[in-house]
């Protein structure tokens, strides 16, 4: 596997974390949350030298998808989401488009994802884990022989995605974190929405024993 990570700036004024994963045998590619500057994100495909095949969306929120509808026109590819965030695509309401400045969107998904469904990029398998809390559809993705994760934004360095916005909640979002993402091994690494990579035994102090993180 070959990943690329693009700092993408986004209204929100925190950059957006836009992955880019190319499975090294099929040239199949996969984009994780292309929110924008889509000039920089074809300019990689190219340099990758892959086909896009799904553009995965780890939740419904603006500043995650402003680039879809224009990626998806230049270089095709699936839209994938969870089935619960699928509505919120059109629902500036739920998007948050208004909210932070943005151009209301309409974008339809290809496939609507469940709870543990295998999305295949030629030899890679990555696994669908719904993380509800920060949106009530928000997904993770995890990538066993790669040992990685891609936590949207429920699970950051040091702390978790905000609860205080429509179809959020801070009960679900503990809930995804200690009974699901601090299940995986210590040494997964963590790629989330926003900000620095992390490591999952690193952030289990933070939620199996109350302790704040101190670097």
């Amino acid at each position: 596997m070959i990943l690329k990570e693009l700092k993408i700036d986004t209204w929100v004024g925190d950059p957006t974390n836009c992955y880019i994963i190319l499975d090294e045998q099929s040239k199949e590619i996969m984009v994780i949350d292309p929110a924008g500057d889509v000039d920089k994100i074809v300019e990689m495909i190219n340099i990758l030298e892959g086909n896009l095949k799904y553009i995965y969306l780890t939740h419904c929120h603006g500043d995650h998808i402003a680039g879809v509808n224009e990626l998806k026109s230049r270089c095709g590819g699936k839209i994938l989401i969870h089935r619960d965030d699928s509505e919120g695509l059109n629902n500036p309401e739920i998007n948050l488009t208004p909210y932070i400045g943005m151009p209301e969107i309409e974008l339809e998904a290809d496939s609507r994802m469940d709870d543990n469904d295998l999305i295949h990029l030629g030899n890679l398998e990555l696994k669908v884990i719904h993380t509800p809390g920060h949106t009530k559809g928000g997904t993770s993705l995890y990538c066993e022989k790669e040992n990685c994760l891609f936590s949207g934004d429920t699970l950051f360095r040091g702390t978790w995605g905000r609860t205080d916005l429509p179809t959020s909640s801070i009960e679900d979002i503990m809930d995804s974190i200690i009974n699901k993402l601090m299940k995986l091994p210590d040494d997964t690494i963590v790629y989330p929405g926003h900000g620095l990579s992390t490591k999952i035994g690193d952030e289990k102090p933070i939620y199996l024993e109350l302790k704040p993180k101190l670097w």
